[in-house]
C-alpha cells in the first residue's frame, strides 16, 4: 500500500471514530440542548383526510393548499416522541398511537429499541394532552408500556377526560372529543392512575421537572401543554398539537382544525404562539411536523414557513 492510500485510509478511520460518540440513525435523531441531549423519536405516521379535518374551507381548499406544496390529500402526517436525556431521568414527551390508530403508527418501543433504551428504564412520561396519537403508547397487548414511570399530565386534561358528565355529552360528530376519544382516556390511564403513577400540575410555567416548564396553551383540550426545555441559556419548545398539518396551517392559520375540543379557544391560542415563535426564534419539536420535527418559524405576509433544522451528524441545531 503506498503513503497516498495509507493517508486516505487513515483520515476515513479518524472521521469514524471522531462520530462515534455522535451518529445519527433510522428512527431517531438527536440535538443538544446545552448539555442536553434531545432525541426525536417515529412513532410511525397517520393519514389525515384535510378536506375533513378543515372542512369550514371551501370544498377543495385544503386540497389546495397542500397541493400548493407537493403533497396530495389525504396527507400522511408524522407521529414523533421526543426523548430527553438529563443526568439521570430518561423523560418521554408523548407516547405515539400505540394500538389505537391502525399499524402505521405504535412504534416507539421499537425507536427506543433503536437508540439502546427498554421501556422500563423510561423514569417519565409527560403528555401534552391525552388524544390518542398522544397517549396511545401507554397500553400495549393490554398492559402498561412503561412500568417505571411517572405520567406527568395537566390536571384540567385529566378532569375533563375522566370526568363521566363529559362522557354521556360526547357527540360522534366531534372528532376532537368523540365517546371513542373518552374510552381511550381511560383505558390508558386507569391502569397507571391504580398503581398510582400518574401526577398532575396545574398554573402555567410550572417547573414539571429539573429545567422543564409547562405552558398552558388550552382549547385543542382543556389542557393541552406545551413543555419547554431550558439548559445553558437554550430552550426547545414541545408544542404538541398547535399544528396538525403544516402545509395547511402555517399557510393558513385562520383555518378551523376539527380535531379541537373548543375552535375559538384553539384558534386564539395557536395564533398567539405561532406569532411568538416567529417573533422570538423559538427551536420547535412538533409532534406532526415531518420528522424529525424539529425547526423554526418564520412569518412572511400573512403566513408562516417552517425551517427545519438542518442535518448534524453532531447534533447542532443552528
Amino acid at each position: 500500500m503506498n503513503t497516498k492510500i495509507k493517508r486516505v485510509v487513515f483520515l476515513l478511520i479518524c472521521l469514524l471514530f471522531s462520530n462515534l460518540g455522535f451518529s445519527q440513525i433510522k428512527d431517531a435523531y438527536k440535538i443538544k440542548i446545552g448539555s442536553t441531549e434531545v432525541y426525536s423519536l417515529l412513532d410511525g405516521t397517520i393519514e389525515v383526510d384535510a378536506e375533513k379535518l378543515f372542512n369550514n374551507h371551501t370544498p377543495g381548499k385544503p386540497t389546495q393548499l397542500l397541493a400548493a406544496q407537493f403533497i396530495h390529500n389525504p396527507v400522511e402526517i408524522s407521529i414523533n416522541v421526543f426523548l430527553i436525556k438529563k443526568d439521570n431521568k430518561l423523560i418521554l414527551i408523548d407516547t405515539g398511537s400505540g394500538e389505537l390508530l391502525g399499524t402505521t403508527g405504535g412504534h416507539i418501543v421499537e425507536s427506543l429499541s433503536s437508540i439502546g433504551i427498554k421501556p422500563e428504564a423510561i423514569t417519565d412520561v409527560l403528555l401534552t394532552h391525552i388524544h390518542a396519537d398522544h397517549s396511545g403508547g401507554l397500553i400495549m397487548a393490554g398492559k402498561k408500556v412503561f412500568n417505571h414511570a411517572t405520567i406527568h399530565v395537566n390536571k384540567k386534561e385529566l378532569d375533563f377526560w375522566l370526568n363521566e358528565t363529559n362522557v354521556q355529552k360526547a357527540s360522534e360528530e366531534n372528532m376532537g372529543a368523540n365517546p371513542k376519544t373518552f374510552d381511550n382516556a381511560k383505558n390508558m390511564l386507569i391502569p397507571y392512575l391504580n398503581d398510582h403513577q400518574v401526577k398532575t400540575f396545574e398554573g402555567e410555567n410550572t417547573e414539571v421537572l429539573p429545567h422543564i416548564y409547562s405552558y398552558a396553551i388550552g382549547g385543542h383540550t382543556p389542557g393541552h401543554s406545551i413543555y419547554v426545555l431550558k439548559d445553558s441559556g437554550e430552550e426547545i419548545f414541545f408544542w404538541g398539537d398547535v399544528v396538525h398539518v403544516a402545509a395547511i396551517q402555517l399557510s393558513a392559520p385562520d383555518v378551523l382544525d376539527h380535531f379541537d375540543v373548543d375552535h375559538h379557544s384553539s384558534e386564539v391560542a395557536r395564533k398567539s404562539f405561532l406569532k411568538q415563535a416567529a417573533e422570538k426564534n423559538f427551536l420547535i419539536a412538533g409532534a406532526h411536523i415531518s420528522f424529525p420535527g424539529l425547526g423554526r418559524l418564520k412569518k412572511e405576509g400573512r403566513r408562516y414557513t417552517w425551517y427545519p433544522v438542518p442535518y448534524s451528524i453532531s447534533g447542532r441545531h443552528q
